[in-house]
């Protein structure tokens, strides 16, 4: 359900949500920033996930070559263009085969937002970047 979600979510706010993809290794990973309220409050509530229009959040899924989601762990940051850095906190979320990982980030009003994210697994490990810039709503 989640995964359906966040697909809607970029087709229809393709603006204000990143999404896209990379390499990490042998690994391709999946990821998207975007606005809580985007969620419906009743994913939001299964997730307990808190709707703010100043509260966004940052969704990673990681698959081997053969599409499959990997099991790892995460880590990461965010840093503002003014330097304020706030770390992430993921939970993972598994929907039958699917495994995704969710970190909420606060934010004020047109934040610009490197993320750093460390991926961590049994067999190899990296790290990634990507920039995102918040509105509120």
């Amino acid at each position: 359900m989640f995964k359906i979600i966040l697909s809607a979510l970029t087709l229809l706010f393709a603006s204000q949500v990143t999404g896209a993809e990379t390499r990490v290794g042998k690994w391709t990973v999946h990821y998207s920033a975007f606005a809580s309220t985007f969620l419906t409050p009743e994913v939001a509530r299964s997730y307990n996930i808190e709707r703010s229009r100043f509260n966004g959040l940052v969704n990673i899924a990681v698959t081997d070559a053969n599409g499959v989601t990997q099991q790892v762990n995460l880590s990461g940051e965010g840093k503002t263009l003014l330097g304020t850095v706030r770390r992430l906190n993921f939970q993972t979320v598994r929907e039958g085969d699917s495994i995704y990982y969710i970190a909420e980030y606060p934010y004020r009003n047109e934040d610009n937002v490197l993320f750093t994210i460390d991926i961590q697994g049994p067999q190899q490990g990296g790290q990634f970047s990507f920039r995102h810039t918040f509105y509120t709503d």
